[in-house]
């Protein structure tokens, strides 16, 4: 049986890949369930900068939950309740990654994999890719913590728009929407995605990670503690700051340590 999800690594970089090209790489449990686990594992990876997360082939990024299991994994309300467990699992853990998640989105985005794409911190798509969540069409819902990402993303008009319509729309309409942060030629996704992970390896790792928190705490409804608003200054306290201002002056590429 092949792996639900592949891990490569090129220094800094990983690349996580949902494994299921036959089906388009729809959601199975297995895959749900060991994305959470592989991305659990990458945000305690010290050396790690930047993940870049896609699906396998170039056909699709995910086309949605893989239908054909339900009758045997959701066929009751307490049985969808206990996959859901699994499905907000991976989705916390994509969620509280410290580390920049980039999505190279080839082909179909749709559905859960749309919820995938939505958690992950920038976006990347091909001008042939599709998005859309048309779960109406199946009688189900997107729960809480699916409609997350989306909303965080396109608000809550773009978000109904979504969920109640249930098309399946293009790249420019989800670039317009704000779902994706740029769309490419078909052909250089692949290059545009890796490129945008090694400008962001090649920062301040620590920055990185505190951009990341400072502006998802921001998204939260309530006020700064005093220690979280001094957390905006620990970083003169680092060694990459010395590196890099040192590297500025000197007019020299800064070769931070992460510490």
């Amino acid at each position: 049986m092949p792996d639900a999800v592949i891990v490569t690594r090129d220094g800094d970089i990983a690349t996580v890949a949902l494994n299921n090209p036959e089906r388009m790489n729809a959601l199975s449990r297995p895959i749900w369930e060991r994305l959470g686990a592989v991305m659990a594992e990458l945000s305690a990876d010290e050396a790690l900068r930047c993940v870049v997360l896609r699906g396998a082939g170039t056909k699709a990024f995910a086309a949605g939950a893989d239908i054909a299991e339900f009758e045997r994994e959701r066929a009751s309300v307490a049985q969808a309740r206990e996959y859901g467990h699994a499905i907000e699992f991976t989705i916390q853990s994509l969620a509280k990654c410290r580390h920049p998640v980039v999505a190279m989105i080839h082909g179909a985005c749709v559905g859960g994999g749309l919820e995938i794409a939505c958690l992950c911190d920038m976006r990347i798509c091909g001008e042939s890719s599709r998005f859309g969540v048309p779960v109406k069409n199946l009688g189900l819902v997107m729960a809480y913590g699916e409609l997350r990402g989306l909303i965080e993303l396109c608000g809550k008009a773009g978000a109904l728009e979504i969920a109640l319509e249930g098309r399946v729309f293009g790249a420019a309409e989800a670039r317009a929407m704000g779902l994706v942060n740029r769309v490419v030629p078909d052909d250089k996704v692949e290059e545009e995605a890796y490129a945008t992970a090694r400008r962001i390896a090649d920062g301040a790792p620590l920055v990185a990670r505190w951009h990341k928190k400072f502006i998802n705490r921001l998204m939260e409804d309530r006020p700064l503690s005093a220690e979280e608003y001094d957390e905006s200054y620990a970083c003169f306290g680092t060694e990459d700051y010395r590196i890099g201002r040192t590297a500025f002056l000197a007019k020299k590429k800064p070769e931070f340590k992460g510490r």
